[in-house]
């Protein structure tokens, strides 16, 4: 008998302290930060792409074509560290029709320019020297954790600030905070784009707008609960 008090006591005890949890007040509220800023640096992946009927042959003049390109690039004192080869392939193509072979060569080489002047003489020069394909030109910035973590402060006291507009009508306040989560979504930041008139002139002498950089939207979203007092 004094087994079974002693259990439903436990129990009991159990239970109040359950929906005394349940019971505190909270308010739910989720909060948004942005950072703006302009890149820093463009991310160039571009590709040397040869075709010919001889396997030899069409890796040859991919090869040289590659070299001419990788001498250009540190000609433009893009350091070492800054590019490298991303991808090499040479593949048979069959051709059902004329039931013949042919083959396509490519050699596919990443750059981080840091340097944005230098932007329209490189590409200009990499499509001089055999660059036949631009795979993708991303506008980045450098300091990318350190724009996170200031995004997700902001969303933080964006939270605080609409939890405060919510009870001030109430007479209460917003103490700590009871849960947080992160919501953002993992993603590479693009950029918003804006007119950026280039130095280069055109033949009556009126400027050119030949990139377009804007800037990169950092974003954070959290969901805070916070303790009502």
């Amino acid at each position: 008998m004094k087994k079974a008090v002693l259990f439903l006591t436990i129990m009991f005890m159990t239970m109040s302290y359950a929906q005394e949890t349940k019971q505190i007040p909270q308010i739910n509220v989720n909060g948004e930060g942005k950072v703006k800023v302009a890149p820093d640096q463009v991310c160039i992946s571009a590709t040397v792409e040869t075709k010919g009927n001889n396997a030899k042959d069409v890796k040859k003049q991919n090869d040289e074509k590659i070299d001419a390109v990788l001498k250009f690039i540190k000609k433009m004192n893009v350091p070492t560290a800054d590019f490298k080869t991303k991808q090499v392939a040479l593949n048979p193509q069959y051709d059902y029709d004329k039931k013949k072979t042919s083959y396509n060569a490519t050699q596919t080489v990443e750059i981080v320019l840091k340097d944005l002047s230098k932007y329209d003489d490189l590409m200009d020069g990499l499509v001089q020297q055999g660059i036949n394909r631009i795979d993708r030109v991303s506008f980045e910035t450098s300091k990318l954790v350190q724009l996170e973590t200031e995004a997700r402060k902001l969303a933080i006291k964006d939270a605080k600030l609409k939890a405060e507009d919510y009870v001030s009508v109430l007479g209460q306040k917003v103490g700590k905070a009871y849960t947080i989560s992160d919501n953002t979504q993992v993603y590479r930041p693009q950029p918003m784009y804006a007119a950026m008139k280039s130095m280069a002139m055109d033949s009556a002498g009126a400027s050119n707008e030949t990139l377009a950089i804007g800037e990169i939207e950092v974003t954070a979203n959290v969901s805070v609960s916070f303790v009502l007092e």
